[in-house]
């Protein structure tokens, strides 16, 4: 390749891109027209294809100092850019979007919220009043380990975080997304879910309440469910 003519038929782009970038840095990408956006963007793509041209021909490093830095000028305005206008629309959806689809569906919220509540109220009232209630909602081997063995069954989970912090969002995404199949059985199988989570949690804080363990459960449960479980209503 002739360095010389590919540098004299490439130079014009370089030097436009770098007219762009100037005025794009100076007062913003959106003080450039739609057109001059869409050029710029073109541009970046040539001038980097450039670049890997100019790094396999091995011209001068002062030329690949240059088209590195208007490329890296150029990503800078067009995804740095377009990261802000994310975070801003990140912002803007939860100071007004969600408060916005919370009021619409509130209704709704709430009477999940409710169906939870009553389960665990259900649970709560009779494994108190009939201890072989608890065997139809809790596993036998909960059961024992809190009743006799006076432990929790979660364990610690120092040193093993990742694997845990795992477990647990698989199990809301699994709550989660059954709530919202549950549409197609007209919300039966949805209500059946909040109603079964609220027999389950009733049951179990009764069974860790009888047993001394109250405090270590709610401790482990409130800092991530007080966030979980709203989601899921």
């Amino acid at each position: 390749m002739n360095i010389q003519r590919w540098i004299a038929r490439r130079e014009a782009n370089w030097l436009r891109l770098e007219v762009l970038l100037k005025q794009a840095e100076k007062k913003g990408l959106k003080s450039l027209p739609a057109s001059e956006i869409r050029e710029l963007a073109s541009l970046y793509r040539s001038v980097s294809a450039d670049l890997a041209r100019a790094r396999t021909q091995q011209v001068s490093n002062i030329l690949i100092q240059n088209l590195q830095l208007l490329t890296t000028r150029a990503y800078t305005q067009i995804y740095q850019g377009s990261r802000r206008q994310e975070w801003q629309a990140v912002l803007q959806f939860y100071s007004w979007g969600l408060p916005s689809i919370i009021q619409q569906t509130f209704p709704y919220i709430a009477f999940a919220a409710a169906l939870f509540l009553l389960g665990a109220l259900v649970a709560w009232w009779y494994a108190w009043q009939d201890p072989s209630f608890m065997s139809l909602i809790v596993p036998e081997s909960m059961i024992i380990k809190v009743r006799d063995e006076h432990e929790l069954w979660m364990g610690s989970i120092v040193g093993i975080e990742p694997l845990a912090s795992s477990n647990i969002m698989i199990n809301n995404l699994s709550v989660s997304f059954g709530a919202v199949a549950g549409g197609i059985t007209a919300g039966a199988y949805t209500a059946f879910l909040m109603l079964f989570n609220g027999l389950l949690i009733g049951a179990v804080g009764t069974l860790v309440g009888q047993n001394n363990l109250a405090y270590p459960f709610w401790a482990f449960v409130f800092p991530h469910g007080s966030i979980e479980l709203p989601a899921i209503f």
